[in-house]
């Protein structure tokens, strides 16, 4: 069964159905209070003595915080190829703990997907889902939220033959490349 028909699969079970329920993220947007500087060239504003220093430059913005963290410590054993791969592999040992990668809601905590092991399934909005796989023990259950670098589960090697993570990132339902979401280059 493929990772989508697993989710068209859920259609027919409600606590899968019930997990898949919409996320609403509202944007808020931050308003400034400080009034233009007045164009060039005008008279200075009374009670002044002339036009005003130029501002000082403003310090560099910190680096952008990535939206994705790496789910677990361990080294990348298997890269995404988009065919056999459709996500990467991570080394462990047994009960290494295994992050949530973002803020979400878990929508999955299942073992039905064959080649997967135990799985657990994160919707963090209406773009971006991530996977984490071959787990052996979910701390976490359908339907709660999570925060990113939260502890989900412990690393295993259930539907495998060795310990380690595989961990998906899937945009619009398809699996992509989640190394450079996790560098930070892409959000």
């Amino acid at each position: 069964m493929s990772f989508p028909a697993l989710l068209t699969f859920s259609s027919l079970f409600p606590s899968l159905r019930r997990g898949l329920l919409v996320l609403t993220i509202t944007a808020l947007a931050a308003c400034s209070s400080t009034p233009p500087p007045p164009a060039k060239g005008s008279p200075p504003a009374p009670g002044t003595s002339g036009p005003a220093a130029p501002p000082p430059p403003a310090p560099a913005a910190p680096a952008a915080k990535p939206a994705f963290v790496r789910p677990a410590a361990g080294e990348t054993i298997a890269k995404f190829n988009g065919k056999q791969n459709k996500g990467i592999d991570i080394a462990g040992a047994l009960g290494d703990p295994v992050l949530a990668t973002a803020d979400g809601r878990i929508v999955i905590v299942s073992n039905a997907l064959r080649g997967y092991g135990t799985m657990i399934i994160i919707k963090h909005n209406e773009t971006y889902i991530s996977a984490y796989a071959h787990i052996d023990k979910a701390l976490v259950k359908e339907n709660q939220v999570v925060r990113q670098g939260q502890q989900i589960a412990e690393m295993g090697k259930s539907g495998t033959d060795r310990v380690k993570l595989h961990f998906e990132i899937r945009k619009q339902g398809v699996a992509v490349n989640p190394q450079p979401y996790l560098d930070g280059k892409l959000r």
